[in-house]
């Protein structure tokens, strides 16, 4: 079992006119290859943590993605030629959080993630014939 995890800087979007510094970490474990957490130091007693997809971070930072309670879109620079950043849009309802996240850094780390367990390679460990017997 491997490990890899990234912190960084992130901008939580309180309102459209406020916004937050806030620290978050990245973590990847090989143990649960399809998955990444984001891990949201709130300064409360516990972080805030969500899984999700490692696919669906990998293509939110290019292209909307995700529906319900996870949602990512990538964000143009200001000369609209390149995404510096991505947002990712936790909860549901009105009970919701808006976050801007470098590119740059979070697709270093995806990158190190992919190195770790390639792309298309993350069920390739699974006993297929366990998992049906412990289903019947």
């Amino acid at each position: 079992m491997k490990k890899c995890r990234l912190s960084l800087e992130i901008t939580h979007w309180v309102t459209p006119e406020l916004d937050l510094d806030l620290t978050c970490a990245f973590s990847y474990d090989t143990s649960d290859p399809l998955a990444v957490t984001l891990e949201l130091d709130t300064g409360g007693p516990r972080p805030v943590r969500w899984v999700f997809c490692r696919q669906l971070l990998a293509d939110g930072m290019t292209a909307r993605s995700g529906e319900g309670s996870v949602v990512l879109w990538p964000l143009l620079d200001a000369d609209d030629e390149r995404f510096s950043s991505f947002c990712v849009r936790v909860g549901a309802g009105d009970r919701t959080a808006l976050f801007e996240i470098p590119v740059e850094p979070v697709g270093r780390w995806l990158a190190r993630t992919w190195a770790m367990v390639p792309r298309g390679t993350e069920l390739d460990g699974v006993d297929w014939d366990e998992l049906v017997q412990l289903a019947d």
